[in-house]
């Protein structure tokens, strides 16, 4: 009786040790983004510092494990059997979330998907029994669904939104006029008082508040509890002390040492409150599957109220967890990806946008801009000043070469991140709330960003167009969670064959997603203009322009066959499939003539001639993917409406162009690959006799039309083609024409 159990809990070990790396990919960017951010620490150490506050904030979870066994549901109303199935869901569902999340780069809450995929699973389990039980109705759900303590967390969870954001602005604009950006200039004792603030914040609520979750508590409880005044009075006295003296004496510069405390510190925060999310429910499942065993009771008998009593956590295990989580920070591509995300939109400089703009991001930036003209309005001039002149950054005078080098924001902004993030999950923690960390600590992030100028006029629009992406990412999470977890439960409910089904589900999906996520990093292009590393002198925009120009001229050729083959097959699947390669195409090259700016000040000398050069590749590069892009979304469309295929002579004379536009492509693509540019001038010989056969193919149509031809929408798809493939041919033209002229005007100068 007991063997399909034994297998659904060995199922679910291996699912929480998946679910621990998908966990921490995702969760990284919460304790690493500021001290990454902030360059103030090499990421080697911030990596060490990190994985120790992990390993050690493991053992602090112990008291929070009880959200899983009771925190959202009245384990006395369902069986044993019943609580398998509702922890076999969770998993698997939490699981499959978190991995796409992770794999589209999005920072999303671990605690968010537990919470509510227990609370789908339940919901449907509980929905199962009333319509099985006639002397129960739809309003008894409410004894199955601990519906007072999950209001209290949901609440809880939303509510941290507000209050890191504003807590977060708050505490950052305080920072800022006490220390302004000149910091390194500032009075010493006012960094030994800030070390003393946030040393003694760190220390309480981290170390003193956490430990309350922990069975060491009750060996130091009459030391701590009526004492508080005593404890944070002392601590803040004696830190100053040792902060002045660290100053003074030793050099040291208290941000860093702040900002190494409080990354070991939120890493052990979230460790103690995350862990359950990744391990709560096999725990739990554990201790379900020993109370059930030694009962002799059927598993559809067996009541569960045995999880509503405390039962002390395994320290063995959460230490085992703490280092499957510690050797997947060093190792997890995808949780670079996640921090990447949360440092784009905090960083204190321009860049490369991740997030395009939309409308409420648009109306939100505009309703900011009138509140804030109305505050300067009201407060006197001579304070706005006085505010001002704390917020006036630096000149920093670095070699050219170093430009891009810069933190994404300064080590004051990272240690307000890292003390208020890590004081909100400590509290949240010490009351035994699974509150959301990525909801913390993205959102002070935010919010320190925000109070501190970091978003400008050039970059308002998108980073709020980000922060409203990753909160709808958010509530999408909870909306998917619960559905999914609920249908997960229906299915394993109805026949517990699915559960080997969707165990074979979990690993193809994960698999397939790997898989993409690997590809599309090696299809990422760095935005070299962003992170250079050397001053690009002439030769180095011909080469740099010249490895573009390949690129795009396989790829055209490669799309512009697609097109016509599978337009003569009517295939609307790859049709759909060549536009959005095409898409990727006409993103790129929009993403080269955003980072122009930069591009040109890397320059090594104010050459008028090499930045006009690179402006005219650009757009004539842009002027030939708009053309391809004409051209599949005009096939798409044609087809997708159902209109008749084109006829037998007109895919004849398309493919003939095909081949000729193939084989100029590949020359174009060969010349440039090799550096050849000598050969240049006879590809544009080449070019005419292509011309002519386009023109040819047009005249050709329009006698077609004069005696046979009975189909406009045929004969308005194949004049657009032809008429947009004169067109790429010319900017392709053009492009090589401007670029003989600038390599021989730069061969003749050498």
């Amino acid at each position: 009786m007991g063997d399909p159990y034994i297998l659904m809990l060995v199922a679910l070990a291996v699912l929480a040790i998946v679910d621990l790396v998908v966990g921490v990919s995702n969760d990284a960017v919460n304790f690493l983004n500021s001290a990454i951010g902030s360059k103030a620490i090499s990421v080697r150490n911030i990596m060490i510092i990190a994985s120790l506050g992990v390993f050690i904030g493991a053992i602090t979870s112990s008291g929070m494990m009880e959200v899983a066994r009771k925190g959202i549901f009245n384990p006395s109303m369902f069986m044993f059997q019943d609580i398998m199935i509702i922890f076999m869901a969770v998993m698997i569902t939490d699981i499959l979330l978190l991995d796409v999340f992770n794999s589209l780069g999005m920072p999303t809450s671990t605690t968010v998907s537990i919470v509510f995929e227990l609370l789908g699973a339940a919901v449907c389990i509980s929905l199962i029994k009333i319509s099985t039980n006639d002397t129960q109705t739809f309003s008894d759900l409410w004894n199955y669904i601990n519906h007072e303590t999950a209001t209290k967390i949901i609440l809880g969870i939303l509510l941290s939104v507000v209050v890191a954001f504003s807590v977060g602005a708050i505490v950052q604009f305080v920072s800022r006029i006490i220390y302004s950006f000149n910091f390194d200039k500032r009075p010493t004792y006012i960094s030994a008082l800030f070390g003393g603030f946030a040393i003694t914040a760190i220390t309480y609520f981290i170390i003193i508040k956490g430990m309350k979750g922990t069975p060491f508590y009750k060996d130091v409880k009459f030391l701590i509890e009526g004492n508080t005044i005593l404890i944070i009075a002392g601590s803040f006295v004696v830190w100053a002390i040792v902060s002045q003296i660290l100053i003074q004496a030793f050099k040291i510069n208290i941000l860093k040492l702040i900002i190494g405390i409080g990354t070991f510190s939120l890493a052990m925060a979230f460790s103690g409150n995350d862990l359950v999310n990744f391990v709560g429910v096999p725990i739990a499942a554990w201790n379900s599957y020993e109370a059930w065993s030694i009962s002799g009771v059927s598993a559809d008998a067996f009541s569960m109220g045995v999880l509503a009593k405390k039962v002390p956590s395994n320290v063995w295990l959460l230490l085992l967890a703490g280092a499957i989580m510690v050797v997947t920070l060093w190792t997890s591509s995808k949780a670079k990806n996640v921090i990447k995300t949360g440092i784009d939109l905090s960083r204190q400089g321009e860049g490369h946008e991740k997030f395009k703009p939309n409308p409420l991001s648009r109306v939100t930036v505009r309703l900011a801009m009138t509140i804030n003209a109305g505050i300067r309005f009201v407060i006197p001039k001579p304070t706005l000043a006085f505010i001002d002149s704390k917020f006036t950054k630096p000149v920093i005078a670095l070699p050219k070469d170093k430009t891009y080098e810069l933190p994404a924001f300064d080590m004051v902004r990272a240690a307000v991140n890292l003390i208020v993030a890590g004081i909100l999950i400590s509290i949240a923690t010490s009351m035994k709330l699974p509150l959301s960390t990525t909801y913390v600590t993205f959102m002070v992030a935010m919010g320190t960003s925000l109070a501190d100028r970091a978003w400008g006029r050039e970059s308002a629009v998108y980073r709020v167009a980000g922060v409203l992406n990753v909160i709808g990412g958010w509530f999408l999470t909870a909306i998917t969670a619960f559905l999914a977890a609920a249908l997960v439960a229906y299915l394993i409910s109805y026949d517990m064959v699915m559960i080997p089904i969707l165990l074979a589900l979990v690993t193809f999906l994960i698999g397939r997603n790997t898989l993409i996520h690997r590809r599309k990093k090696k299809e990422e292009q760095q935005q070299v203009y962003i992170e250079r590393a050397e001053l690009i002198t002439i030769n180095g925009v011909i080469e740099e322009s010249a490895d573009h120009i390949s690129s795009v001229a396989n790829r055209v050729n490669k799309l512009y066959t697609n097109v016509v083959d599978d337009l003569a097959k009517h295939d609307l699947n790859k049709l759909r499939k060549t536009d959005k390669h095409v898409g990727k195409l006409n993103d790129e090259i929009d993403s080269l003539k955003d980072g122009v700016f930069y591009f040109i000040k890397s320059l090594d000398e104010t050459s008028v001639q090499a930045s006009r050069f690179y402006i005219m590749v650009l757009g004539y590069l842009q002027d030939v993917a708009q053309s391809i892009s004409y051209i599949s979304r005009a096939s798409y469309k044609h087809v997708n409406n159902n209109h008749k295929n084109l006829k037998k002579v007109q895919l004849n004379d398309l493919k003939q162009i095909d081949e000729e536009l193939s084989a100029l492509l590949l020359k174009v693509a060969d010349v440039f690959e090799k550096r050849t540019f000598d050969n240049l001038g006879e590809i544009l010989i080449e070019k005419q006799a292509l011309f002519t056969n386009v023109t040819t193919s047009i005249e050709k149509q329009v006698a077609r039309i004069r005696t046979d031809e009975t189909s406009p929408k045929n004969t308005t798809l194949y004049f657009s083609l032809l008429l947009e493939t004169k067109d790429l041919i010319s900017g392709l033209m053009n492009l090589l024409n401007t670029y003989e002229e600038f390599y021989l005007s730069t061969k003749q100068n050498d």
